[in-house]
């Protein structure tokens, strides 16, 4: 009886500590994404990023799309301010996209 408490003892040792770390890492705060907010994030950058590509104007080869709590971050160049612009009109109008940080820099 005593070496089924001592095995029961060390399940419970070893278990919960694997446990707590597991469930502690699914929540997100202000500094860091919860695992559904970066699974959001990624599909919300995929989106804004063929939005950008589908544009019959132009298409934003060197502009980088990273997202963070569904603010979107437009960077990379461009050639004109017009192009900048439509850039950050075109992902505010993509799902999931909350803010805009339209930092693209014009090549002029």
């Amino acid at each position: 009886m005593k070496t089924k408490m001592h095995i029961v003892g060390l399940v419970i040792c070893l278990v919960t500590p694997a446990a707590l770390v597991g469930l502690s890492g699914c929540a997100g705060n202000r500094y860091e994404q919860s695992t559904g907010e970066h699974i959001d994030d990624r599909a919300t950058s995929s989106r804004v990023k063929e939005a950008l590509s589908d544009d019959t104007q132009y298409k934003y080869s060197q502009v980088e799309v990273k997202t963070f709590k569904g603010t979107v971050q437009l960077s990379g160049f461009v050639n004109t301010r017009d192009q900048k612009g439509r850039a950050g009109d075109i992902a505010k109008r993509v799902e999931g996209v909350k803010d805009i940080e339209n930092n693209i820099t014009v090549k002029e």
